[in-house]
């Protein structure tokens, strides 16, 4: 709209003629005169001169209703920590374990069963501290049907470094002599926080690693000047957890990165063209992808085009604070080429802290997004970074200006698939509505979004998905063979067993629905004889079709109607005296 600000205006759109008014903000506007004119005026204008919509002529696909849309629980109550899954091309899972377990789910016989374990540090000795590192990752080759091939990505409890491996699954069974080591990196433990870890492959099979920043979030005790939760970047002596400089903002760390790489037969790995940093720049790693990232937990990349996305869980900050920078924020970013998003200097769309010493507790100038500068004296790569990009989606603890319909509360953004039709077969796949849509999902907050991308992939829209579903922490979110999408549910409590973790699969019914039935009676206790009388007046059919009403009454004693009520007098005592239908 520019400059130009109508209250109300009318239009030609999509095949027909949208009308929309900003009036009416009160009851008392809906008993005006001159408004309800104005109101009938748009709807007969929308309306036109048919009396009956022909939709026909609608260019755009109409959005699924959600009753056509159902959650399978595949597998509950047996699952501690899960953290991601592969779908196999046979539609069996596995699925990690933070603690050491991989999983399998047999799509054939419905069981969930161990198919191995690895010996991970997940757990620290440092009192009121929970180590996040375990069994982070896991992913099937992209050739699977014919190698066999899956990857781990971990924390191996001997040594103090995070691995991504490859091994073999065949029988139904990881076999863990067949470990092939890919890469590896130093980890520092025994504090707190963020470890990354999800494992994607593009279209060119080239393999997707996202890693943490390997840097605590919580302030030194004692200590009169620290990090607030704004970006870390205490360079002390002695504070290397507390500087996200020197692993998210350093070009010659692997951490708080994504590493983009391809895997070779005999488990070596090369380095792509189109990496951050070419192969031999001094003071890089070569197989950055992205940089400045604090805790990209799931990523995705999008199987026509390469695109990256993924979630960024950001710092805790609850209010802007001009001395330090803005409050925290969660992030969805979108990559179509490599680049530095900005943390530890920046959040959000660029959102800038100050620098700021430590010792002396004075803010100095914003960090500059166009020209970022690493002066870390923990930084072992460049002092000049490349320019920061802003993020593609980001919302903080309260409400969002720019994303509403994320809410407000707990956050933890996650990156799900995005969906093609022609990829998928039509009988078991969404419906075409979500074609070239991108699915993001929410671990603290429990909803499912779906976003629409322009024609150039840019951000146009968002919207829920089965928003009336329950979904339990979100952890991981797949699009299987069969063109379904599968959901894995980490639970309630954190760090534990919880028996809401599971394993679901939404179906989707492009066909007849089944009636939903609604059931209410007059009263359930009384003396013999005792008349009760039963409605079923909520029921319906979302296909229009006819229903007809069946009643147990117990002992045998069924009625049918095609009218929504019933009644019975029982003259004896029966097993139950509540009416089915």
């Amino acid at each position: 709209m520019n400059d130009d600000h109508p209250i109300a205006w009318y239009h030609n759109f999509d095949g027909g003629r949208a009308f929309y008014t900003g009036l009416g903000h009160t009851e008392e506007s809906y008993t005006e005169p001159e408004f309800l004119k104005h109101l009938l005026g748009g709807i007969k204008y929308a309306i036109g001169d048919n009396p009956v919509l022909d939709y026909s002529k609608a260019k755009a696909t109409r959005v699924p209703s959600e009753d056509r849309f159902s959650r399978q629980v595949l597998a509950s109550g047996e699952f501690f920590e899960p953290t991601e899954m592969t779908i196999l091309p046979n539609l069996d899972i596995l699925i990690a374990q933070r603690r050491g377990e991989i999983l399998f789910y047999n799509s054939a016989t419905k069981a969930l069963s161990q198919v191995g374990f690895l010996n991970v540090y997940h757990k620290t000795s440092v009192e009121g501290v929970n180590a996040e590192e375990g069994v982070l990752g896991i992913q099937a080759d992209p050739d699977y049907a014919k190698n066999h091939f899956v990857y781990v990505f971990y924390s191996p409890a001997d040594t103090s470094v995070n691995r991504l491996s490859r091994f073999k699954f065949e029988n139904n069974q990881l076999d863990m002599a067949s470990e092939k080591t890919i890469l590896q990196f130093y980890s520092q433990r025994q504090i707190c926080c963020h470890t990354g870890g999800s494992i994607a492959f593009g279209p060119d099979k080239l393999l997707y690693l996202s890693t943490g920043d390997n840097t605590t979030p919580f302030d030194e005790p004692n200590q009169p000047y620290t990090s607030k939760s704004f970006g870390p970047t205490d360079d002390r002596p002695g504070h290397l957890q507390y500087d996200g400089r020197r692993s998210a903002a350093n070009t010659n760390d692997l951490r708080g990165k994504i590493l983009r790489i391809r895997v070779k037969e005999d488990g070596s790995y090369e380095i792509p063209d189109g990496n951050l940093f070419k192969k031999g720049t001094p003071n890089t790693k070569p197989e950055i992808y992205v940089m400045g990232t604090r805790n990209p937990y799931r990523i995705s990349v999008d199987q026509k085009n390469s695109y990256l996305y993924w979630g960024e869980v950001g710092p805790d900050a609850s209010a802007d604070v001009p001395e330090r920078g803005p409050r925290g924020y969660d992030e969805i970013n979108q990559a179509k080429k490599p680049g530095n998003y900005g943390y530890p200097l920046f959040i959000a769309d660029n959102k800038p802290y100050r620098q700021f010493n430590y010792e002396t507790g004075e803010s100095g100038p914003a960090w500059d997004p166009a020209k970022p500068i690493n002066n870390s004296r923990n930084n072992t790569g460049l002092k000049e970074l490349p320019p920061a990009q802003k993020a593609f989606i980001w919302y903080p603890y309260g409400k969002s200006d720019e994303f509403p319909l994320v809410g407000a509360g707990g956050r933890n953004a996650e990156a799900g698939p995005v969906f093609y039709s022609d990829l998928y077969p039509k009988e078991t796949r969404l419906p075409d509505y979500y074609n070239g849509k991108l699915f993001i999902y929410d671990w603290i907050r429990n909803w499912i979004m779906v976003v629409t991308l322009d024609k150039d992939g840019n951000y146009s829209k968002m919207e829920r998905f089965m928003p009336s579903a329950k979904f339990h922490a979100p952890i991981d979110m797949e699009m299987g063979p069969d063109g379904r999408l599968y959901v894995l549910e980490y639970g309630s409590g954190w760090f534990s067993k919880n028996p809401d973790a599971g394993l679901v699969r939404i179906d989707y019914n492009g066909g007849n629905r089944a009636p939903v039935a609604k059931l209410s009676i007059d009263k359930i206790t009384g003396g013999l004889p005792f008349t009760v009388k039963a409605s079923a007046s909520g029921s319906r059919d979302a296909d229009g079709d006819p229903v007809t009403y069946v009643w147990n009454f117990g002992n045998g004693n069924k009625k049918e109607t095609k009218e929504p009520e019933a009644e019975f007098t029982y003259s004896q005592e029966v097993s139950t005296s509540y009416p089915s239908r």
